[in-house]
């Protein structure tokens, strides 16, 4: 996995190759949510794998442009680990956007990196919900805050969400359903390829 401002050894974006951006808006470290993006993130590059399709994950770690994500609130000035991200996320052929749940919705830094990308950045482009919670009473977050997000961006979402509660991780229902969100993530990929 790439992370921004520290371009892989290959080509950033290689042509062949269908690329997915991973957004992480944990900030702990470890995070749960980090852990639950790369999850999701191996779940559709298997499935696309399975589709003859080159897979090339890009993870944005939030946590780590956190300072530059404000300053960039209030300064207008994009740094270019963050520029780089914000790219990654445009030039993707598909989106995993994972966020704690703070309050019954994203985290404020979630939010606030969206509100930095371009409108345009996920127009038609499908892309996988996921969040993480104390417990399984925040898992209603996903339909009620990131799928209004992510439709006011004009994103195809992907119709299976994955929510995990703390308790969830090292489940197997968890594994069902990350495999689940990650073969449709690849079918709508594939889907819009041909």
């Amino acid at each position: 996995m790439t992370t921004p401002g520290a371009p892989d050894a290959s080509a950033p974006f290689t042509p062949q190759a269908r690329h997915l951006a991973v957004v992480s808006g944990g900030s702990g470290d470890p995070s749960q949510t980090r852990m639950l993006a790369e999850r999701m993130a191996e779940s559709a590059s298997a499935a696309l794998s399975e589709h003859g399709v080159v897979p090339q994950i890009h993870l944005i770690t939030l946590r780590e442009l956190a300072v530059d994500i404000a300053q960039a609130l209030v300064t207008f000035a994009i740094s270019p680990a963050l520029r780089a991200a914000l790219d990654e996320v445009a030039q993707a052929d598909a989106v995993i956007a994972v966020s704690p749940t703070y309050k019954a919705s994203y985290s404020g830094l979630f939010k606030s990196f969206w509100d930095l990308a371009e409108p345009t950045s996920v127009v038609g482009v499908p892309v996988l919900l996921g969040a993480t919670g104390g417990t399984a009473r925040h898992s209603l977050m996903i339909d009620t805050a990131m799928r209004p997000l992510f439709a006011y961006l004009k994103a195809r979402i992907v119709p299976t969400a994955v929510f995990a509660a703390t308790e969830d991780f090292g489940s197997s229902e968890l594994g069902a359903r990350v495999s689940r969100a990650g073969a449709e993530l690849a079918g709508a990929l594939v889907q819009s390829d041909g």
